[in-house]
């Protein structure tokens, strides 16, 4: 099963690149927290984090979706009998 199956539109490409400066962005915050040996204690430099990380969760989320509103669905041929050639 093939997630984005269709034609992908304008749309659909504005929003892959949102998801992935989004999840670039969450994946450089996630590190600097997680290798972060500064002055600071970890909790504190947490709630300075806090504004991006939930930024950065909406953004993917305004990607998926434009992800998926941005796909032209394929339209559906119908099978038709041929006497002709036997199928």
């Amino acid at each position: 099963m093939i997630v984005f199956e269709g034609e992908k539109t304008f749309v659909f490409w504005i929003g892959l690149i949102i998801l992935g400066l989004a999840s670039v962005g969450l994946f450089g915050i996630l590190w600097m927290l997680a290798v972060w040996n500064g002055y600071e204690d970890r909790f504190n430099m947490l709630k300075y984090q806090v504004p991006p990380l939930i930024g950065g969760i909406v953004f993917i989320l305004i990607g998926l979706y434009m992800m998926k509103s941005g796909v032209k669905e394929r339209p559906v041929t119908e099978m038709v009998y041929c006497s002709d050639c036997g199928t």
